[in-house]
């Protein structure tokens, strides 16, 4: 008796679309069933390149358009990679039709837009997550327990994050990521996400009461009417006296590290993100020591490695992998978990909050301390 499958199709051909489509091969309950794209022959093209490395079960259909997809009743959930500007039509639509939705981020253009898309989700009785994969990963858990316990960070503080990768000449002229009608977001929206995600999550989803946030460079594609972020960084504060930092860069080389600093000592992930590629994914502790004896003086440091068994990627432990596995799990299941959109719109609320301070010469943006609803 074969298991049943969760049927998949992507809305777009977007190059983070092809690392989930072998995620979703690699899960064991799911597989692409079709792959649309506003041209047939680009969806054929991305079929055919895919399945090349990565055959799924049946040879997933090309179909011209993403109404065309959305029809079909072999299709359970959809997988959207479309741009920013276009996320919120789509999301709505794919409920409309009663598919289940995992889309990129940011999750719409704004905070009201996400609301609106997440009740027409809860409308039609259907799953909506965002695709931030660390949320999946073993690791999680493993920080969870360091940040709770007594030692080795105490009482957490203070947090930085940076997420930064430089996009060559050809990125600053042509990418969707520097378009103001697609992504007006910019770094903000792609890279600082994860950040604001991060401190959410560290959190236990309490929002802060005020963030601060400039923008230090603009990017502008060739043909977008407007300027975007393109290196920015903010400023986060919660109401029990937690604070927060986070920059990220289009133009500044590849980072991705966050620091929690508490009364007892610090944690810190090198990639919080991406993880490093191997079989392990590694939380560094460390409770330096200032030994002073008469007229010596040093800085002692004690770091402590902790990891989970864990490949990077494309494996079927991989965090994306995992994502997709638990998504089709509820579909499959009929099981609905309201913590995912919760999660998706405290994000949108910061990162809109962060935008308009950056507009604002960083100007102080109150928010209310308390779950978005």
């Amino acid at each position: 008796m074969h298991q049943k499958l969760c049927r998949w199709g992507i809305l777009g051909t977007a190059g983070i679309a092809r690392k989930n489509w072998r995620a979703i091969h690699l899960t064991g309950n799911a597989q692409v069933t079709a792959v649309a794209s506003r041209d047939q022959g680009s969806a054929q093209r991305f079929i055919d390149e895919c399945s090349s490395q990565v055959p799924q079960v049946a040879t997933p259909e090309a179909l011209g358009s993403y109404e065309a997809l959305l029809a079909r009743d072999d299709i359970d959930a959809v997988y959207i990679p479309l741009p920013t500007g276009l996320r919120h039509t789509w999301v709505i639509r794919a409920a409309e039709a009663g598919k289940h939705v995992i889309g990129e981020k940011p999750a719409a253009l704004n905070a009201e837009l996400v609301a609106d898309m997440l009740a027409v989700c809860e409308q039609h009785n259907v799953q909506y997550m965002d695709g931030v994969m660390f949320m999946h990963s073993q690791r999680l858990p493993l920080v969870r327990t360091l940040l709770d316990a007594a030692e080795p960070v105490g009482e957490l503080r203070r947090m930085s994050s940076q997420f930064t990768f430089a996009g060559d000449e050809t990125f600053r002229k042509s990418n969707i990521r520097v378009h103001s009608e697609l992504e007006p977001y910019g770094c903000l929206g792609d890279l600082g996400w994860y950040c604001i995600r991060f401190f959410l999550w560290a959190m236990r989803g309490q929002m802060p009461i005020e963030v601060r946030a400039r923008t230090h460079t603009q990017l502008q594609a060739t043909d977008s009417p407007d300027q975007v972020p393109g290196e920015m960084s903010g400023e986060l504060l919660f109401a029990n006296g937690v604070s927060a930092s986070f920059y990220n860069s289009f133009i500044t080389e590849n980072q991705q590290w966050v620091h929690a600093s508490g009364s007892r000592g610090y944690l810190r992930i090198d990639d919080f993100v991406l993880p490093y590629h191997g079989p392990e994914l590694a939380v560094l502790s460390a409770q330096d020591v200032f030994a002073i004896e008469n007229c010596s003086f040093h800085m002692q440091n004690y770091l402590r490695r902790h990891a989970v068994a864990e490949v990077d990627a494309g494996h079927v432990t991989a965090q994306e992998v995992r994502m997709f596995r638990h998504f089709s799990d509820l579909v499959l299941s009929g099981r609905r978990e309201s913590a995912w959109p919760t999660w998706t719109l405290q994000t949108q609320r910061v990162l809109d909050a962060c935008f308009q301070s950056s507009r604002q010469d960083g100007a102080a943006v109150r928010l209310d301390d308390k779950r978005s609803n």
